[in-house]
């Protein structure tokens, strides 16, 4: 049984040392489904959980950051779903409560940024995760495999995807 034990341990250092080295993937993933400090940090939390669980079927040979990429991701785009659910079934607090509640979150001073997040907070999932790997400066072929389309449909959506942050720019 020891060397069952030696193997888990094994394995659970080598996650964690992945893990600790690929960490901005997920705090970036997190950010930029989440606005709010407490959701960032339960996404985070999951998409943790979700990756150990994964690991076991981890195929080493593969980019251990497009593998995390793709877990994070749908992890994300899950708990984003389950958000809509929670807004339609929990009460929430008044305005006067909410503003008595200090926002720890800093603010961006920039306008220019506050126009970026607000066009990508109002894109679908696909392509919310497609920008968030492109500023990430993924190449296509790597997006492509993160995301299950092809590089061409890649291309195609950046590109798209460019032309209206140009234009929602434009119109400010």
């Amino acid at each position: 049984m020891q060397v069952a034990e030696a193997a888990m341990e094994s394995s659970q250092a080598r996650f964690q040392v992945l893990l600790e080295q690929n960490r901005g993937i997920v705090l970036k993933v997190a950010h930029t489904y989440c606005r709010h400090p407490e959701d960032r940090r339960d996404l985070v939390q999951e998409i943790a959980a979700q990756l150990w669980r994964a690991y076991p079927g981890y195929d080493e040979t593969r980019s251990f950051s497009t593998w995390m990429y793709r877990i994070a991701l749908n992890v994300a785009i899950l708990h984003l779903r389950g958000a809509g659910y929670r807004d339609r079934h929990v009460s929430s607090l008044d305005d006067d409560a909410l503003a008595a509640i200090p926002d720890p979150a800093p603010h961006e001073p920039d306008d220019r940024i506050r126009t970026l997040y607000g066009v990508i907070d109002r894109l679908d999932d696909l392509n919310r995760a497609l920008m968030l790997l492109y500023l990430e400066d993924r190449s296509y072929r790597e997006i492509a495999e993160v995301l299950g389309i092809s590089e061409t449909n890649v291309a195609t959506k950046v590109n798209r995807l460019k032309q209206r942050i140009r234009n929602d720019f434009s119109d400010d």
